[in-house]
């Protein structure tokens, strides 16, 4: 792990330092636990009232950040991007050496570029392609006619199913599937018949899919992931979605078949998205909500609940379902004085 001068993380960052730029920096932490030697960031409002007691050597800061520390500072517009930036240089990810591990099973009727590093046990099928640059890891299997474009990663025990197309610098973490059948069955008298998987999958450049992901193979056609997005782990794509660029999808979330999610959209964790909805380009939905079969859901307030619905319809939903306890007390109270108004006073004796 290489050591760092604050003067060459603020260089790194483009960022204006103030206080030591020549302290030596080897680590990285929270505002909170960060120590000497270790440089941290503050976003927000919390991480600046941490940042009184913090321990850190240097602080990444915005441009108007006003709370007094020893630390030397590296002023910036954006801090996590900046610290994101820092952390790529003092965690550099390990060197892969070019080469095919001797335990490799590799076609001969497949196009492997010298400088490609496939793992141990891997295997790769006839007629796929493997670009400059990549790296497949340990256990991998790639079926044939795959193409890896360049500088794509697949870590340890990802397996892509024949014919899919990934491109470049796209990085699928370990335990995915791509390409598996889709879900596709007809019901034939009393029993289900499969109906055939024969469409493909495409996914664009730079695109990250988490760990233990499945993205299904189109029925007719082509699933696809395009340039940008970002898988958390455990999501399920189904045949035929199309995902946009810059779409943000966080763990646990499903997507049946034929979902289409716009451009820059963004999906909280555990949502299950209906047959052939539509998520619109920019668009929130917050975790655990259940989009149903074929709705649309617009850009502009975040959408929430089960089923999902502008924000603050659900907020002012929950608010009524709260005072419910108290609404029942209120009618069991005026059922009973409605009880007493009618019943009939007792006859006096004569």
């Amino acid at each position: 792990m290489p050591a760092l001068t604050v003067a060459q993380i603020a260089a790194i960052c483009e960022g204006a330092v103030e206080g030591e730029g020549d302290r030596l920096l080897s680590g990285a932490n929270t505002v909170e636990e960060a120590g000497p030697d270790d440089v941290s960031f503050v976003a927000n409002q919390k991480a600046a009232e941490a940042a009184r007691n913090s321990g850190a050597g240097c602080l990444i800061v915005p441009l108007s950040f006003e709370t007094r520390h020893t630390a030397s500072l590296i002023r910036v517009p954006d801090p996590r991007r900046s610290f994101a930036r820092a952390l790529t240089q003092l965690f550099p990810p390990d060197q892969i050496t070019p080469g095919i591990h001797p335990t490799a099973i590799i076609h001969p009727e497949t196009e492997i570029t010298s400088n490609c590093h496939i793992g141990a046990y891997a295997t790769v099928g006839r007629g796929s392609v493997i670009s400059a640059g990549c790296i497949v890891g340990n256990g991998c299997h790639i079926g044939k006619n795959v193409f890896l474009g360049e500088a794509a990663t697949l870590k340890p025990n990802v397996t892509i199913y024949e014919g899919v197309r990934i491109g470049r610098r796209t990085l699928i973490h370990a335990g995915c599937v791509i390409g598996a059948d889709g879900f596709g069955f007809t019901l034939a008298g009393d029993h289900y018949e499969k109906f055939p998987q024969i469409g493909k999958v495409e996914i664009g450049d730079d695109v990250e899919i988490g760990a233990n992901c499945c993205v299904d193979r189109a029925a007719l056609g082509v699933t696809r992931i395009r340039d940008g997005s970002k898988l958390d782990n455990l999501v399920h794509v189904a045949h035929n979605c199309d995902i946009g660029r810059h779409v943000v999808i966080a763990a646990q979330t499903g997507l049946s078949g034929g979902v289409t999610v716009g451009d820059y959209a963004v999906l909280g964790g555990q949502v299950g998205v209906g047959e052939k909805a539509r998520i619109s380009g920019k668009a929130v939905v917050g975790g655990k909500s259940g989009i149903l079969t074929g709705q649309t859901v617009p850009a502009g307030e975040p959408v929430w609940g089960i089923p999902a619905r502008p924000l603050r319809q659900h907020l002012k939903g929950l608010a009524h379902v709260a005072r419910l306890p108290k609404w029942r007390e209120e009618l069991e109270q005026i059922r009973e004085r409605i009880a007493a108004l009618e019943t009939p006073e007792p006859k006096r004796p004569e």
